[in-house]
């Protein structure tokens, strides 16, 4: 077996007949559509489908590969990753992109950027959703990733590993799954990746969820959106979240939430970038009020 066949059969699954636009007729042992109703949208033999799914067809051209997502009604980012997976089952030579090197650093004027944003949570975002940088607002939203050992500073591995971070969200399943989308989308950049692997044998281990939720090759690429959050010190906040790309970096994105303005959510935002503000200078003045000048 490979990905991309592995892939194939769960998009497969997630499309009925009626959604492609064919009669629903007879008794269905699996959800989906059968390799031979694919096989006849796509325009290629059955057999061929099976030897996809099978992983003993070695090569496909990008015309049945769009046809194919055509067939299945892919997204964007579906296809992107069809075509990584495609790639991939070439062999080491053809695919998209080498094994990524471990160290993953935000550059000077990155963090001189997150420390400007003052009125708005922001993170950096590394290969593997790894929290590579983030800016006071952003911890004061998640959690004191500075106290974190690096490699637990992963958004994935909060969401599923973390109770505290679960906890932020009303709806943490719907986020866990996401985070297992967004995943998967960097596993098919990056199928050699180590760390990669080692993130999803633990998350594999430790969490059932997981496990289903990454057996079913769903994948995402989502930039924006909205988050619902239920935060200890700031109750509750809905934020809209924007994904834009660091320049001159390699997949490092900046993850930016804001609020509506004059909305109760851009009320409690203020009031958490306030109280943060002073958590963070009581200790200060403490420690002037001890050391009186002379």
């Amino acid at each position: 077996m490979t990905e991309l066949g592995d892939y194939l059969r769960s998009c497969r699954a997630k499309v009925s007949a009626a959604d492609a636009g064919l009669p629903s007729t007879g008794h269905r042992r699996v959800p989906g559509l059968r390799r031979e109703e694919l096989a006849m949208l796509a325009g290629v033999s059955v057999d061929y489908i099976v030897r996809l799914e099978q992983g003993r067809a070695k090569t496909a051209s990008p015309e049945i590969l769009q046809a194919l997502a055509q067939a299945l009604d892919l997204r964007p980012d579906e296809q992107e990753y069809l075509f990584r997976c495609a790639a991939d089952a070439k062999g080491p030579a053809a695919r998209a992109s080498p094994a990524p090197p471990d160290a993953q650093r935000v550059s000077t004027a990155t963090r001189v950027l997150l420390d400007s944003m003052t009125a708005v949570p922001a993170l950096v975002l590394g290969r593997r959703m790894d929290i590579i940088g983030w800016n006071t607002l952003g911890a004061a939203l998640f959690t004191d990733f500075s106290v974190l050992a690096p490699q637990h500073r992963n958004h994935i591995r909060l969401a599923f590993l973390d109770q505290r971070v679960r906890s932020l969200y009303r709806d943490c399943e719907t986020v866990a799954k996401e985070c297992v989308a967004y995943l998967r989308m960097d596993a098919g950049r990056y199928p050699q990746d180590p760390a990669l692997a080692r993130l999803v044998g633990e998350l594999s281990m430790k969490d059932e969820d997981f496990r289903h939720w990454w057996s079913t090759h769903r994948v995402r690429a989502q930039r924006s959106g909205r988050k619902h959050f239920l935060h200890p010190t700031a109750g509750e906040l809905s934020l809209d979240f924007q994904v834009l790309d660091v320049r001159g970096t390699t997949d490092q994105t900046l993850l930016v939430y804001t609020a509506e303005p004059n909305s109760r959510s851009a009320q409690a935002l203020a009031f958490l970038s306030g109280w943060t503000r002073t958590t963070r200078e009581e200790p200060a003045a403490r420690l002037t009020s001890h050391h009186p000048r002379s």
